[in-house]
């Protein structure tokens, strides 16, 4: 018999795009309701973004799917994450990469996602209060960066963390009204090119 997770890969992610067999297993084995307060783990499958603490929410199983796959993460890779909200995504990440260091401007939001990533035996994530904008040079340079939260332009600093054929997934608001454009980029050298993925709407930042 399948589990909710395993239900929600096959209802919701294999039929809308979603076909890296390592993102698919990942999104498989992290239980998405440890990360919700206990009146909203009911809904934690459902296809839709939740609310969590501090009037943010936990995205939609197929929006963080298609933002992690998008990201290409590699065993080796370390991935920076900004936005760690309930701590999911990161968690689902850390299933993908060697290390994942996760930024969290609201600093009830960043404890209560290490406690929970903690908890439940996530060992190689981090989490760290700051401004997410800013990235966390000091452990930079990173393969992966995934941005959880919308943003005006795309902060040069997370652009200079970036290695060499390093990709950042990051929605960008370019009208107040509209959806975000949702985009990879990808750092070859000193040259940056990026590709929209789909419109998407994530807290802004």
């Amino acid at each position: 018999m399948s589990t909710p997770a395993q239900k929600m890969v096959a209802e919701q992610l294999r039929p809308h795009g979603v076909t890296d067999e390592r993102v698919l297993e990942a999104m498989a084995s992290v239980p998405r309701e440890e990360f919700l307060s206990p009146r909203m783990r009911r809904h934690a499958y459902e296809d839709r973004a939740l609310a969590i603490e501090c009037g943010q929410t936990i995205s939609q199983p197929l929006v963080v799917a298609l933002m992690i796959q998008a990201a290409a993460p590699a065993p080796q890779d370390v991935a920076l994450e900004v936005g760690t909200g309930s701590g999911y995504a990161a968690a689902v990440l850390s299933r993908l990469c060697r290390e994942v260091l996760t930024i969290e401007r609201e600093p009830a939001l960043a404890e209560h996602a290490s406690e929970t990533l903690r908890r439940l035996g996530f060992g190689n994530v981090e989490v760290a209060v700051g401004d997410g904008s800013a990235g966390w040079p000091a452990r930079a340079p990173y393969q992966v960066i995934m941005v959880a939260a919308a943003a005006r332009g795309v902060p040069p600093a997370l652009i200079d963390q970036l290695t060499d054929g390093g990709r950042m997934v990051i929605p960008v608001a370019t009208s107040p009204e509209e959806p975000q454009d949702l985009r990879v980029y990808l750092r070859r050298g000193q040259d940056v090119s990026y590709r929209s993925l789909f419109p998407a709407r994530l807290s802004a930042s």
